[in-house]
């Protein structure tokens, strides 16, 4: 009996001296829970622990500091995990440094701030983000229009924009939707709130809106837009200078060869594309490939693209993921025409059958942006009223990594430049 519990003490001491980090796999067979992983990670750097990302090893996998209180939120969120100790993680590291594997570790740092930017009233549609953010539990506030405006954005490390019309046409839900009850809601309230906020025009206040999200991301902001967030957005950037929208979206018609007007050296990520003129018809311009694409649901996929973990950490995060291809889903903006982006953008994510991109990044000043294409990563062609998705049902959802991803790329320590 002695023996017993001697030995069972020096389990108990030994396990405490030698095993001092917490290894979360990522992988397609381990893990139980790759979303409520990237929840775990955010909550141990926010409480000033430890973390790495093992770029490129086992999907991805994360390194933390090993506290009874880590263990504890494991468990409770059904996250897989494993204590390892000191012996344990420097082998790991030696062979992650290793000149020649194409994997690197990243230190986690600081958890960043999150902002969605969302209307504060119940729209017909769910937005994919703020359910993963939710589901993972990674916490986040809502700002809209007159916080944006007022400067709350300074507040803030990472934003996300809701599906959203930066132009001022109400989503394009005219020719199907003028009559239905929401979208008379929605046009009036945003009516309201451009008057309140001294705008004549809705499409005016909402480009005074693009313009200090742009000013947010050249001051070093992250900026992360999904669907239609994306394309409108920098049209509404490019076509500041002339009015795009038809009477029955502003009261006043379109300008007379207003495509000769916009000014693509004012935009993000497109450039060169055309503008679809006809109000009844469900769609912005030529950016999206929904109406070109011509794939069957069963062959929709699009592929990750390899980025050198050592030499290009950032596109390599942003593509960490137990598999190197992703469902398609469509949206109102399901992929973007590769012809419209600018030579300056990567590409990160691209349908092998006929190239469009779907997973896009660039930089701009000192911030950073990623466009993402589709609406719901789980739902391959979501429409107004349906259900929202039930995430857990698709805990390991490659696609909803990505955004969560990007949600916690902002965290790792930068490196000094070079003088």
């Amino acid at each position: 009996m002695l023996k017993t519990i001697v030995l069972f003490f020096f389990l108990i001491t030994s396990n405490s001296i030698f095993a001092s980090f917490i290894l979360i796999p990522m992988d397609a067979v381990t893990q139980t829970n790759h979303l409520k992983a990237y929840g775990i990670v955010y909550w141990s750097i926010q409480h000033g622990h430890k973390a790495k990302w093992l770029l490129n090893y086992e999907g991805g996998s994360f390194l933390l500091e090993d506290t009874k209180a880590t263990r504890n939120e494991c468990v409770i969120r059904g996250v897989t995990f494993e204590v390892i100790s000191d012996i344990e993680t420097t082998k790991i590291l030696e062979e992650i440094s290793s000149p020649s594997k194409n994997t690197d570790a990243v230190v986690l740092e600081k958890a960043p701030k999150i902002a969605v930017y969302s209307p504060k009233n119940k729209m017909p549609w769910d937005d994919a983000v703020t359910m993963v953010l939710t589901y993972a539990e990674i916490p986040f506030d809502v700002i809209y229009d007159e916080d944006v405006l007022n400067d709350k954005l300074l507040e803030y490390e990472w934003l996300h924009l809701h599906h959203e019309d930066f132009t001022g046409q109400y989503g394009k839900f005219y020719g199907a939707y003028r009559n239905a009850p929401w979208y008379i809601e929605q046009k009036q309230n945003a009516e309201a709130l451009a008057k309140q906020l001294g705008y004549k025009k809705v499409s005016k206040e909402k480009l005074a809106v693009a313009k200090k999200i742009k000013d947010f991301v050249i001051g070093g902001g992250f900026m992360f837009a999904m669907c239609s967030a994306t394309d409108s957005f920098d049209i509404a950037l490019a076509a500041q200078n002339t009015d795009i929208c038809e009477s029955m979206f502003d009261g006043d018609p379109s300008a007379l060869n207003y495509h000769g007007k916009l000014d693509f050296t004012k935009t993000l990520a497109f450039q060169n594309f055309k503008l679809e003129r006809n109000p009844l018809v469900y769609e912005f311009s030529s950016i999206d490939m929904t109406n070109k694409r011509k794939i069957k649901r069963t062959s929709d996929y699009f592929t990750l693209q390899e980025y050198s973990a050592k030499w290009d950490p950032i596109p390599t995060m942003l593509c960490q993921n137990h598999t190197q291809y992703i469902k398609g889903f469509m949206g109102q903006t399901t992929a973007f025409d590769k012809t419209t982006v600018k030579p300056n953008v990567l590409i990160m994510g691209k349908n092998m059958n006929n190239g469009e991109a779907r997973y896009i990044h660039g930089e701009l000043g000192k911030g950073m942006f990623t466009f993402y294409g589709g609406h719901d990563p789980e739902d391959y062609q979501h429409r107004v009223g349906d259900l929202k998705t039930e995430l857990d049902l698709h805990p390991n959802s490659p696609g909803y990594r990505l955004i969560l991803n990007n949600v916690l790329f902002p965290a790792a320590k930068k490196k000094k430049q070079k003088t």
